[in-house]
């Protein structure tokens, strides 16, 4: 393992003010900002922050030494993982295929539950938590492959998830769909459109409406813009930091786009054991 690799040590992303956490077995994860630094001054890790910045970044959802195993006394697919998820920030989660980045997700998503340790959504344990009321109504999920249902129009797809959240609203549903559309930048004549006549940026578009249709605090992408050409990536991207910087909602997404990691506010990467501990 080189020295930019060390258990617990930050490094930087090439090109930017970014600090990189590299995950490693049995090691705890260092919480690392970005910090808007101006032309010609030094860059580093933030130490302090004002008061109302504190109120606006609040944790949400925390990892608590939490390691996973896809069958009991299997190998682990991480170990001893800490790290906390703050409200108003956008993070990606990192590393090559078979880190674990996707099963982390179902952690955080409460689709499934760690082997040893917590998940901990506002402080209590989510595994004693009614997960599908937190699935319906805390978190908003973006999968890879969208999972909307083609034989449904756009409108009806955005309306089926505001039907399971179980929530009252004021408005129409309809009307909730509409609004919805306009939030990410598709114009209302698409309510009516087939999923299929859609682009896949399109699709993504109404994937990301449909999640945020009943107001959840915390979204979670997997690969979000992973077959999107560039300019629908930057423009799905701004979508997404506008989610965290104006509406204070914590947002997660799975990537393997460096462009992705450099827009985002945190970056942490996954190393697959097998990896560390050749290294090693």
């Amino acid at each position: 393992m080189s020295d930019a690799q060390t258990p617990g040590t930050n490094t930087l992303i090439p090109g930017t003010d970014k600090k990189r956490t590299i995950m490693t077995e049995n090691t705890e994860i260092k919480k690392t900002t970005v910090t808007d630094t101006p032309t010609g001054a030094a860059t580093g890790i933030s130490t302090s922050i004002d008061t109302q910045q504190q109120q606006h970044h609040v944790a949400v959802l925390a990892l608590d030494n939490v390691s996973y195993a896809y069958t009991k006394g299997g190998k682990k697919i991480f170990h001893n993982l800490s790290y906390t998820f703050e409200a108003g920030k956008v993070y990606a989660i990192t590393g090559p295929s078979g880190a674990g980045k996707t099963t982390l997700l179902s952690l955080l998503s409460g689709l499934t539950n760690p082997t040893e340790g917590k998940v901990l959504k506002g402080g209590a344990d989510l595994a004693s938590m009614d997960r599908y009321r937190y699935r319906s109504r805390d978190i908003g999920v973006i999968f890879q492959s969208f999972n909307l249902l083609p034989s449904l129009t756009v409108s009806e797809n955005i309306i089926l998830s505001l039907d399971a959240s179980g929530k009252k609203f004021n408005l129409p549903k309809k009307d909730i769909a509409a609004q919805m559309l306009e939030r990410v930048r598709l114009p209302r004549e698409y309510e009516n459109e087939r999923i299929l006549h859609l682009s896949g940026g399109e699709q993504q578009r109404v994937a990301i409406a449909r999640a945020l249709s009943y107001q959840p605090n915390i979204i979670l992408a997997d690969e979000p813009t992973g077959n999107l050409d560039l300019t629908t990536q930057d423009d799905i991207m701004d979508i997404f930091k506008t989610l965290a910087h104006r509406e204070n909602k914590c947002v997660i997404l799975v990537t393997h786009s460096p462009e992705v990691a450099r827009q985002s506010d945190e970056v942490f990467q996954l190393e697959a054991l097998r990896h560390r501990k050749a290294a090693a």
